[in-house]
């Protein structure tokens, strides 16, 4: 029996599995203490139930995410909207940084993976498929290179792809908390914003109240800079140059922001967008968790889950030793390692839910919030689609 939920129904289930989620926390205190997001939790608890239904021929349940998009461009305009010019000062070179150690983790996941499948005797694209096409690229950039790879002869590369994709999801949205934990902990790092919160706590109390109208007035300002980014990549797109329309979006909420200080004809109430935010960033990740389709995994057999599993452990050794050394060895570069567990193995949405989920229980991070979307939205795809063509004229032939 097959059962179509609609884009309301399909998110109503997505937020119902956000509380569940984090009913589940509250109950198994591992789960908060590793810093696991509730959106995860429970949508990984529903992907497992659908999966066994499924399995069994008990019942197919088909989603329809039409609103999934939406809510992820609310929360990375949100995110724009944090993105003062005194900020991008400060963060201009980790922005660099990061970038070269996003780039050379994508290179080191094609080279293992490759390498890997070499010595099992498989066809050396499943390494490429199972390394940075899915892993730094996520379901996407798989979905993108996988025809290619099939003419190339590399049978049920689309399969293939969708299944280590998910695989990197998973597994990049539970390593994430726990390295940054262990970071923090060992070396007792503390926010820098903590460290003035005393002298920030009063002003802000002062400045920013959260009420209708200035939730609406940060919504409408959000509608706009989504609005605005769409006229943007057209652009763009006339120009041959093709960003994610998020991108876009977060370009014209950082305008805004910085042109109403600048001007001070806009003042833009942080506590409110970081509301609006955190509602997008959950009802998306929910939604994203509950549609995946974990009996993808079954087809990831041999050298595959070799891959796969050597791809993990190497994400958390490298986000803990590399990305956390090299992005400033403080407590926002801990935070940017959890990230990079998100956007290394997953996508940039995991990336923020993994930092959220850190920050929510550690303190503050805003350069790390500023840094991970410009790279892991943006300009990891240039540096990796380059690094994976240069892979496969290689060892494709």
């Amino acid at each position: 029996m097959e059962f179509k939920l609609d884009m309301m129904q399909t998110a109503a289930v997505a937020v119902v599995m956000y509380y569940l989620g984090e009913w589940i926390k509250s109950k198994f205190p591992v789960l908060q203490k590793f810093c696991i997001p509730g959106p995860v939790v429970g949508g990984i608890v529903f992907a497992l139930v659908n999966t066994l239904l499924k399995v069994n021929g008990i019942l197919t349940l088909s989603m329809d995410t039409t609103l999934q998009t939406p809510f992820m461009m609310v929360f990375f305009t949100t995110i724009g909207f944090t993105a003062s010019i005194d900020l991008i000062k400060k963060g201009g070179i980790q922005v660099l940084i990061f970038w070269l150690c996003a780039a050379a983790l994508a290179a080191l996941q094609d080279g293992v993976g490759v390498a890997i499948a070499n010595a099992m005797g498989a066809n050396p694209l499943l390494g490429i498929i199972a390394g940075s096409a899915t892993m730094t690229g996520g379901h996407g950039t798989g979905a993108a290179f996988a025809p290619m790879f099939e003419e190339m002869g590399l049978k049920g590369a689309m399969t293939a792809a969708m299944a280590a994709a998910t695989w990197g999801l998973v597994f990049g949205s539970l390593i994430g908390g726990p390295v940054a934990k262990r970071l923090i902990e060992k070396r007792n790092l503390k926010s820098s914003v903590q460290t003035h919160a005393n002298d920030a706590a009063a002003t802000s109390a002062v400045e920013e109240v959260i009420s209708y109208e200035e939730l609406f007035k940060s919504f409408t300002i959000v509608l706009v800079a989504i609005g605005i980014g769409a006229i943007l990549e057209k652009f763009f797109k006339g120009m041959g140059l093709t960003l994610p329309s998020y991108v876009n979006s977060m370009i014209i909420a950082a305008i805004i922001l910085n042109v109403g200080e600048s001007t001070g004809k806009l003042k833009v109430n942080q506590k409110c967008m970081d509301t609006i935010g955190s509602i997008g960033l959950n009802v998306f990740l929910s939604m994203a968790l509950i549609s995946l389709k974990l009996w993808e995994l079954a087809d990831v057999a041999g050298p595959m889950l070799v891959i796969l599993v050597v791809q993990t452990v190497m994400m958390f050794c490298f986000a803990t030793f590399i990305t956390f050394n090299l992005t400033g060895k403080d407590y926002d570069a801990a935070v940017m390692s959890a990230g990079h567990c998100g956007f290394g193995m997953g996508a940039t949405p995991v990336a923020m839910a993994n930092m959220r989920s850190v920050v929510e229980r550690f303190g503050a991070a805003p350069r790390a919030f500023f840094v991970l979307p410009i790279v892991g939205a943006f300009l990891i795809d240039f540096a990796n689609s380059l690094i994976i063509t240069t892979f496969v004229n290689i060892f494709g032939k």
